[in-house]
């Protein structure tokens, strides 16, 4: 019998800056939505730290001697909640002997590991190569003496070396490979028979896949962790009246996520900025809802979405014990439908509202 030898988990310590006049309480939150997004990654979160400073340090973030405090505690990984300049990873490396990683590093790590389907993984692939050529001034030989684990993975055929030239030649590769993507999407998008189409869109974990499976029962992957559903998935719903339309999962959104994320998965987001109607999900049971929705908002301003079409859903009211706080919600967002996707309930309001769309949008 041979021995299966799982791979080490590699330890982190969760690191915030907190400004001395902003909201502390946020500052808490957030940190937890690192630590969240470290165990999706793989990662053992050991503890969180807090570093109270007028503004960041511009050599070391924390401070240099804040820095030098961490270097004995036995962790693999600092993990920032902040994005970290260049010059400040390099530093901040050679200080501690630890690898330091920052929220968009750990988010691009999660992104490689989700991504199976050939489109996920070059899209993937593009954002990680654009995201390091801007990591490459005074970071060369530190990304070189990282090793292995989160923040090195990819879904690249092989490592690159830290070269300007071959990065840009394969990015350039990439983006080929992309458009190509595009316009086989755009085919299929064009063969959809005049159906309906209706996009899910929210923050991670919102529970659209679940949602999806509720109505299709299209067996998508549904877990408690972030960024689980990176293309786009597509299967067919129909409302009470026998209205088919198609209904389609998208990738998540989060706080911080890398702008060369968002710009690789164009492709993959083109099918909500097409899609007739989109449902806006909000886990109503997280104690940062409304600042999730806002940069729900705010991905879909910047998509040119944000005031066509769309139905709020709020969903998970079945983790809401509170009937007060169900109701006020209700009061303060007439227009929106609750729902719990799990549970399936309130679905039938919400095939309704989308026949209703149809009728009154579409036909």
């Amino acid at each position: 019998m041979f021995e299966v030898r799982e791979e080490k988990k590699e330890k982190a310590l969760i690191v915030g800056l907190v400004k001395r006049s902003s909201d502390k309480k946020s500052e808490l939150y957030e940190l937890e939505e690192v630590e969240a997004l470290a165990r999706t990654a793989g990662a053992i979160p050991i503890e969180k730290i807090i570093q109270v400073r007028d503004k960041p340090d511009p050599a070391f973030f924390i401070g240099k001697g804040r820095a030098q405090s961490l270097r004995d505690i036995d962790v693999d990984i600092l993990l920032f909640n902040e994005h970290l300049s260049p010059a400040q990873i390099a530093n901040l490396e050679e200080l501690t002997g630890k690898k330091i990683l920052d929220r968009q590093d750990i988010i691009l790590d999660i992104f490689a590991q989700h991504a199976r389907t050939k489109s996920a993984k070059i899209e993937v692939e593009l954002a990680q190569l654009s995201f390091r050529l801007t990591r490459l001034t005074g970071r060369g030989k530190e990304l070189s003496r990282l090793g292995g684990g989160i923040g090195t993975r990819g879904p690249g055929e092989k490592k690159l070396e830290v070269d300007r030239r071959k990065i840009r030649k394969r990015i350039d590769h990439l983006k080929r490979e992309i458009a190509k993507i595009e316009k086989t999407r755009e085919v299929q998008r064009t063969h959809r028979d005049g159906m309906f189409t209706v996009a899910l869109l929210g923050y991670t974990n919102s529970g659209k896949s679940t949602l999806l499976n509720a109505f299709t029962h299209a067996g998508a992957t549904v877990n408690d962790q972030l960024f689980v559903t990176l293309d786009a998935l597509t299967r067919v719903g129909v409302t009470k009246k026998g209205n088919k339309f198609l209904l389609i999962d998208t990738v998540g959104f989060i706080r911080g996520i890398p702008t060369e994320l968002m710009v690789s998965f164009k492709s993959t987001l083109e099918e909500a900025i097409t899609a007739d109607l989109r449902l806006i999900l909000v886990d109503v049971s997280s104690e940062k809802y409304e600042d999730e929705l806002e940069e729900t908002k705010r991905v879909m301003e910047n998509l040119g979405i944000i005031d066509v079409n769309n139905i709020l859903v709020f969903n998970k009211i079945d983790r809401l014990y509170d009937p007060v706080i169900l109701h006020h919600l209700q009061r303060q967002n007439s227009n929106a439908i609750f729902i719990s996707a799990r549970e399936k309930q309130g679905l039938s309001s919400l095939l309704e509202r989308i026949d209703d769309y149809k009728k009154c949008f579409w036909n």
